[in-house]
Parts: structure tokens; sequence; C-alpha cells
């Protein structure tokens, strides 16, 4: 055990290794294609090679193939077991000398039945894909849910492909507006208990740590604003990512949450996910 996490320390303890494990975690539990990593992290795809090379010996990093291309994931396992090696074996378990690696559940006073709990979608733009979930939610259970959307690097207006997907679906959307997620942050902002990326370029970003630890997941989602062709073409496309965010919002409203765990919830919301079935139980 000393031995295989003095080598997970060593080969986390590379600056470039551990941007390349921290944006695995990020888009857990997504199979990321290794030319996306590559693009992401601005690496050529030989050094890239070796630094996953280094995680997977290690046991940080799972490898699968689709085709012609090798995606990776976080190897929560691994990593688990090397949290579990400190706290337990450098802190003798004690948790008056290490912060405790568990989190209280989303239940008591966090879960009161006249409190709404506070949802924030992200994605870059914020043009569309977190605006179509903002609108999803609020629509499906505004009462039980206080949904907000925000860019990383907003547009200045939403995009009128989607504006008229969520006008044909019912949608109000005269209050609708692209904003920076920095109009979430600060010590006036309001606490969120839940945190949801939806596009993968988000997600590669690194995040802003969020005040009272809210659940998070990536719900990575095909960038409509993308689509090329005809006009019909395009349209076709929002109102794809419309319905697929549907279906999610769907999954997530469905969740007991006064009855699951941290633990649980996070796997529940993983798993609403694209790579959600592939995630370890």
């Amino acid at each position: 055990m000393e031995e295989s996490l003095a080598t997970r320390l060593a080969t986390l303890g590379h600056p470039q290794r551990l941007a390349v494990f921290r944006l695995l975690v990020r888009r857990y539990p997504d199979h990321v294609p290794a030319g996306d990593l590559a693009a992401a992290l601005g690496l050529k795809p030989s050094t890239l090679s070796s630094y996953l090379s280094a995680l997977r010996q290690a046991g940080l990093v799972r490898q699968d193939r689709a085709g012609t291309s090798l995606r990776y994931a976080a190897d929560m396992e691994g990593m688990r077991a090397t949290l579990d090696a400190l706290f337990l074996d450098c802190c003798r378990g004690r948790p008056d000398l290490c912060t405790p690696l568990s989190h209280p559940p989303l239940t008591g006073s966090r879960a009161m039945p006249d409190r709404k709990y506070r949802v924030l979608f992200i994605c870059t733009g914020n043009s569309a894909r977190s605006i179509f979930a903002e609108s999803i939610l609020r629509s499906l259970a505004g009462d039980r849910f206080e949904a907000h959307s925000a860019g990383t690097r907003p547009f200045s207006e939403l995009n009128p492909f989607a504006l008229q997907v969520l006008r044909d679906n019912g949608h109000d959307t005269d209050a609708l507006r692209a904003k920076n997620v920095s109009e979430f942050q600060g010590p006036e902002a309001p606490a969120f208990d839940f945190v949801f990326t939806v596009c993968d370029q988000a997600a590669n970003e690194e995040c802003p740590v969020w005040e009272g630890q809210p659940v998070s997941a990536h719900w990575g989602t095909p960038d409509p604003v993308a689509a090329e062709g005809t006009e019909a073409q395009r349209a076709l496309a929002f109102r794809q990512a419309y319905g697929e965010m549907q279906n999610r919002i769907r999954a997530f409203t469905a969740l007991p949450l006064d009855t699951l765990d941290r633990i649980s919830l996070q796997r529940a919301v993983d798993a609403i996910g694209p790579d959600g079935a592939k995630a370890p139980a």
C-alpha cells in the first residue's frame, strides 16, 4: 500500500499530469478522447500520451476504445484508495487532524420542506443548452427548485433558434438573458445545492470553488450552435438538444432527494450524464 500511495502522489506531483487528472475528474464519468484532452490542455499528443501512461500505471486513469479513438476517464476507485490511505495511515483516522472525507447527506436542515433547492447550469456561451436547462427545470418543478444558468464566456444575446424552441414548448422567454458565472460568485451570491455543467468546454475549464460544496455533475450535450446545414437542419439540432436536456431534467426531478445520502445522490446525478452508465456503482 505504501508503495502504491507513494507512486500515486509522485505521479500527481507533476503539475501537468495533475492538470490532466483534474480535467478528467471534472468530466467524470465521461470517457474523453485523447484529442479532446490535448486540445483542452494545449499539449502535444506525444506529451499527453506519456502523462496518461504514467497516470494509468499509477491506477488513477482508465482507458477504453471507441472505434479507432482511445478514450480516458478518471479511475475514482484509485483516487478513493489514495485518499483513504492518507486519512487512515497518515492521519491515523483522526478527524481532528484531517478533514473527514465523507460529507453529510443532503437531508436535515438542508432539506426543509419550505425551502427550494438552488440549481445552477453552466455552459460556455449561456445562449442555448444551459438556458434550456434553466427553463425546463423551472417549468417542471419550479415549486421545488430555484433554477439559474450562466456562462463562462457568455454571448451578448440568446440564440434565436434556442428562443424559438423554448417558445414552441410553452416557455416564457421575456426574462431570460445570458449571464456570466461571476454573477453567482462572491459573498453576496446565493449558495447552490447543485451545479451542473452542460457543455464539455465549460467542464474542461477550471471551476470556481462553490460555497457549501454543492453536488456537481457533468451533463455534456452536443452544441446545437455548432450545427451546420440548412436552417431546418440547424433548428433540428436545437430541438434535439432541448429534448435531451428535458429527459435529464425529468430524471433529476424524479430523484428522492429527501432519502438519498450524499454519496448515493452523487452517483444518481452522475448516472444522468451521457456516460453515466459507465460510472462504477
